[in-house]
């Protein structure tokens, strides 16, 4: 008997509950489909008439030989194995969701040329790109229910631990091209940890641990399918969504499927900011608007870069980097004190567990518990818990935790021996001084200074770096 269900809005028809209730457990594409769908993000948004369109011809499902035989022809390093599972998987991306596989089409190009270049880099597997669509939708600020984040979906301290810093103003999960190098690290790492890659892709999903455990309850078998069974239900349907999307992206013609229009990224150039920018007002004095240097930069959370010391490199229209050049300076300074006090104090409040704070790693030692743990770096267990996604207060030896510790006041420049100073004179300017200095800039001397504008005083002594 047919029976219907009910698929992230959709209306969806399945010859059996297993199949629906493999696709019903898949967060990382039922959610994805809804929040695109709910934004107004699908393919109504390109209507050009208000005529109703014709009536889709939709192909009949192919038969098992065929979906073998077309994923044989593009079987290249990663296995692509057929199974029934995997056609279930075909028919959910080619017939009763089309939709999403348009919106995956019309996206790809943003985002599939990095992909390649990035998996060049590390000599992974190309196929490796289609694996952003299972888990994100190719949409760089995607949040999972379980807080993972961005293209590739990095929790929070896997994110870290591969150089992906976040707190309240920036967060490198969703820039593209870092978390893209960081996915291809751990990837690399998987794989070699496996040696296997649709283990190492069932370890991205779940974890090594996951499929360690996998692997030893089945009688240490080596391959997916052996230790299928002894998999988490979620990980034991991601290889065959993955095989199921790289059929659908490369036959979508022979399904009648093509993209009505392609997005392309948004022609940009770049600024090197190292100071506080409020950011609506940076579009303003630019030309631009705040939604496409948001667009541009989605890991920037909310309206302002911070000022940390470090560089941040920001991307802009063409129109504003032209705009900028013809006023730099003054832009960046007006930019620089517009609401800095107001986000700061917003800042604070929305997360005061870490504010003032920076993070360090630490490794449990045999004997430790959260609350010795948090006695000896000052912090509340509660905030241990909090910033480790901890459900208790289980730890085990050998575990990483995230600590979060009061930021050291003392400048680590101050403490250089050989720092150059400089004596500010009557009738000097910033400008004057970094004309004076080789590899000095005005933003350099406000960085490093501390300095909140571009008054000085005769008798200041700069930090020339």
């Amino acid at each position: 008997m047919m029976k219907y269900w009910i698929l992230a809005g959709f209306l969806v028809l399945a010859t059996s509950p297993t199949i629906a209730q493999e696709l019903l457990a898949q967060d990382s594409i039922a959610e994805q489909v809804e929040s695109d769908l709910l934004a107004g993000d699908s393919l109504t948004d390109l209507t050009l008439f208000a005529l109703p369109p014709a009536p889709e011809f939709v192909p009949a499902e192919e038969t098992p030989e065929l979906v073998k035989d077309r994923l044989s022809c593009l079987q290249r390093t990663i296995p692509l194995t057929y199974t029934s599972n995997v056609h279930g998987f075909v028919n959910f991306f080619t017939i009763r969701n089309r939709e999403y596989t348009r919106l995956m089409l019309r996206r790809k190009d943003l985002y599939f040329p990095l992909f390649e270049k990035s998996l060049a880099k590390h000599n992974l597997p190309d196929e490796l790109k289609y694996l952003s669509i299972i888990e994100s939708g190719l949409n760089p600020r995607a949040i999972s229910r379980a807080r993972a984040v961005g293209l590739w979906q990095f929790m929070s301290f896997t994110g870290r631990y591969f150089g992906l810093h976040n707190d309240y103003y920036i967060d490198d999960r969703m820039d593209p091209e870092k978390s893209t190098d960081a996915a291809c690290r751990y990837m690399k790492q998987l794989y070699s940890m496996f040696g296997n890659w649709e283990l190492a892709l069932a370890a991205y999903n779940s974890g090594p641990g996951t499929v360690k455990r996998a692997i030893r309850r089945s009688g240490y078998k080596r391959t997916f399918w052996e230790i299928y069974k002894y998999l988490p239900r979620e990980t034991r349907s991601y290889v065959p969504q993955f095989v199921a999307i790289i059929y659908a992206m490369n036959y979508a013609e022979e399904h009648n499927m093509t993209a009505l229009a392609m997005e392309e990224p948004m022609h940009h150039d770049t600024v090197t900011v190292r100071t506080y920018l409020h950011l609506e007002t940076f579009a303003k004095l630019t030309g631009t608007c705040l939604e496409d240097l948001h667009t541009l930069n989605p890991s920037i959370r909310h309206n302002a870069i911070p000022q940390t010391g470090k560089p941040f490199v920001l991307r802009m229209p063409i129109v504003a980097k032209l705009n900028l050049e013809g006023n730099r300076q003054q832009i960046l300074d007006s930019a620089s004190r517009t609401g800095r006090q107001d986000v700061e104090l917003v800042a604070a409040k929305s997360n005061s567990s870490v504010y003032g704070r920076e993070p360090i790693a630490y490794k449990v030692k045999e004997g430790d518990v959260l609350g010795t743990i948090a006695l000896r770096h000052g912090v509340r267990v509660d905030d241990l818990r909090k910033w480790n996604n901890l459900r208790s207060n289980m730890i085990r030896t050998g575990q990483k935790l995230t600590i979060w510790v009061p930021i050291k006041k003392t400048s680590s420049l101050l403490q250089l021996p050989n720092d150059r100073t400089y004596t500010v004179q009557q009738g000097d300017t910033l400008w004057d001084i970094s004309r004076k200095f080789k590899g000095v800039t005005v933003e350099k001397l406000k960085t490093i200074n501390n300095l909140k504008s571009n008054q000085l005083s005769p008798g200041m002594k700069l930090i020339l770096g």
